[in-house]
């Protein structure tokens, strides 16, 4: 019977080392050789950005409240002065030549007579020197120009202004000639329009404001031309002016 040859259990001894199994490496090992190593994140953004937020609200805050105390301060301002524009009418207007020439020379004398009226209890208006034109209603060919003085408008105080205005021999371009020649030759009479410019500046209690442009347009006259020496009165009952004023007083403007 053959003997039955079992392996041995001992390492071989033909000089070399035996050589450990390899087994497939854990979860634990794979997550840990993968994962990034943990940074905290320093907290200095976030405390920046949370102040930001701060200033950002309370400048709202404060933003808001001036706007409201402004809003109140106005309403009181407004309800102490009531703030209102100047009027202004044409209350005379008489011509004591209006002579067009057949090579278009102009010669002009016009008395014109303005009232004014400030209709506030307590706003005081400053006004420079104004220059005053007269152009026709219909063309607007520059038929005269004259000018009133300064003066300082009292408060409920209607004032009376007198100007001269005046032309003598302008030479006026061939269009605006026949334009001229074809209005004062009209039955009803020549519609004239005024235009008065200047700067003003408001007093209130104690305080004055910028000085700003004023600009008043009057139209509306009938006038009729001389055909003698004796002047002519032109009808001003449906002159209407209006005053063109823009003045900051607080937040309303005139």
């Amino acid at each position: 019977m053959a003997d039955k040859v079992y392996p041995s259990t001992k390492p071989a001894s033909n000089g070399t080392a035996a050589t450990k199994p390899s087994f497939p490496a854990t979860k634990a090992q794979q997550y840990g050789a993968t994962r990034p190593a943990y940074r905290p994140q320093p907290a200095s953004r976030k405390r920046s950005r949370g102040c930001c937020c701060a200033c950002v609200l309370w400048t709202t805050v404060v933003i808001f409240i001036l706007i409201v105390l402004a809003a109140i301060a106005g309403g009181i301002i407004y309800a102490l002065y009531r703030p209102h524009r100047p009027t202004f009418a044409v209350s005379g207007l008489k011509i004591s030549s209006l002579n067009l020439t057949s090579t278009s020379h102009l010669t002009t004398n016009i008395n014109l007579n303005i009232t004014t009226r400030n209709p506030n209890k307590k706003l005081v208006y400053t006004y420079n020197p104004i220059t005053i034109s007269v152009t026709t209603e219909k063309d607007g060919v520059l038929v005269g120009s004259g000018s009133l003085p300064s003066f300082v408008h009292g408060t409920k105080n209607t004032t009376f202004l007198r100007a001269s205005i005046t032309s003598s021999g302008v030479q006026l371009d061939d269009k605006s000639g026949t334009k001229l020649s074809s209005d004062l030759k009209s039955r009803g009479g020549v519609a004239l329009k005024l235009e008065l410019e200047t700067k003003v500046k408001v007093k209130m209690g104690g305080m004055n404001t910028p000085k700003a442009r004023i600009r008043v347009r009057c139209q509306g006259i009938k006038a009729a031309v001389p055909s003698g020496k004796l002047a002519t009165t032109a009808s001003v009952s449906n002159a209407k002016c209006k005053a063109d004023l823009r003045i900051k007083i607080w937040k309303w403007t005139l």
